[in-house]
């Protein structure tokens, strides 16, 4: 066992090094490392491409396990195989004693390693394959996984409630231990943000994702300039479904109205818009939602997922989710009272600086690593 005062060496493993998912870990493997833990990440090589590279070249001096690239594919493919045993052959050199999986892919990577004396396997599934429904081949497939891999795990972390009862009625209860620990973000992200001369009245941050909603935001705005409401928005990102997107903003006559910025840092994409809005269609903890709140962004999300967590009390802000209809008459109902949506804003940043801090999910984090080699 391993003792309660010792550093632990620590190695994150997780696909694609893009999104909520990575911010996560860049998060916790630098309060890891504040606390004197030997950490490692462990990141796929073909996916994030220049974003990821800086990111991870600017942690790299502090993660003692080191950085590992390796070219792992979103689906299942048959270079797993190869890329597992890799993964296995990185892992009996670095000798972890917590290999922490995010995602689906990375957590069937190291729940497939067998049971040792002196490691534990973690998994955040951060949504993954519980976003697939099971009446589908891809979930069904994806279920039956995680079911053969449930009990291969000593710990299970996840990010919201609502992802821990996603799992629990999808895929089962776990025999392992079971904790969840909120999202947290740093002291700076606490800053007020300036709005921008050239703010438009609607802003979006985020990947350009089917889940993420981008085009019923679209849709949104769309009702509400045939309503008479001449409301413009910003979008900010980029992903796969940025084609799309484009021809649907043409096929809808809101070129004037719409403009896309790229990809850009969540507090720049913030101060574009008079009124941040969240339009997932699914989401479990998402960064930007409890980023906006730290801030005290005017913000209005979907009722969706994990983000309720996020609000507590003030659901005011939430609309029903994958209906365009309700997101246009709360973006009309914040605009037209742009006072009290500050209002509001401010009251949820205090929520935000109680429960959502980075210090707060790191040491959350660790006390499960040590509960989890408690139990084992």
């Amino acid at each position: 066992m391993i003792p309660t005062d010792k550093p632990l060496r620590i190695l994150h493993a997780v696909r694609a090094p893009v999104g909520g998912i990575f911010r996560h870990i860049i998060d916790v493997a630098n309060g890891q490392a504040d606390r004197g833990h030997e950490v490692g990440i462990l990141a796929d090589s073909l996916t994030g491409g220049e974003r990821a590279d800086l990111a991870l070249a600017d942690i790299a001096p502090r993660m003692r396990l080191g950085i590992h690239r390796l070219p792992i594919k979103r689906e299942p493919d048959p270079t797993d195989f190869t890329i597992w045993f890799k993964f296995m052959s990185l892992v009996r050199r670095l000798k972890p004693d917590v290999l922490h999986g995010h995602g689906a892919k990375a957590g069937a990577f190291v729940r497939l390693k067998g049971h040792a004396r002196d490691l534990i396997r973690i998994y955040t599934p951060h949504g993954g394959s519980l976003h697939y429904p099971q009446n589908t081949p891809k979930g069904a497939f994806y279920s039956r996984l995680e079911r053969g891999l449930m009990n291969r795990t000593e710990l299970f972390l996840f990010e919201s409630a609502f992802a821990r009862d996603t799992y629990q009625r999808m895929i089962g209860t776990p025999s392992g231990l079971v904790k969840c620990v909120f999202n947290g973000v740093t002291s700076g992200e606490f800053d007020p943000v300036e709005l921008a001369d050239d703010a438009t009245d609607i802003c979006y941050v985020g990947e350009f994702r089917r889940i993420k909603g981008a085009d019923l935001l679209v849709d949104a705005v769309a009702r509400l300039r045939a309503d008479g409401h001449a409301v413009t928005l910003t979008l900010g990102g980029d992903g796969e479904e940025t084609n799309a997107l484009k021809a649907q903003i043409e096929r809808l006559g809101l070129g004037g109205a719409v403009r896309f910025i790229g990809h850009v840092k969540p507090r720049f994409g913030f101060s574009k818009g008079r009124l941040l809005v969240v339009p997932s269609r699914g989401d479990s903890m998402p960064y930007v939602v409890i980023e906006a709140g730290a801030a005290g962004v005017p913000m209005i999300a979907a009722n969706v997922g994990g983000i309720p967590e996020i609000f507590g009390p003030h659901t005011d802000a939430l609309f029903t989710p994958s209906n365009a209809g309700a997101m246009a008459d709360a973006i009309k109902t914040a605009l037209g009272d742009l006072n009290g949506t500050r209002a509001r804003a401010m009251i949820l940043r205090e929520r935000i600086q109680r429960e959502f801090s980075q210090d707060a999910m790191v040491a959350g984090v660790i006390a499960g690593y040590r509960e989890a080699f408690a139990n084992h």
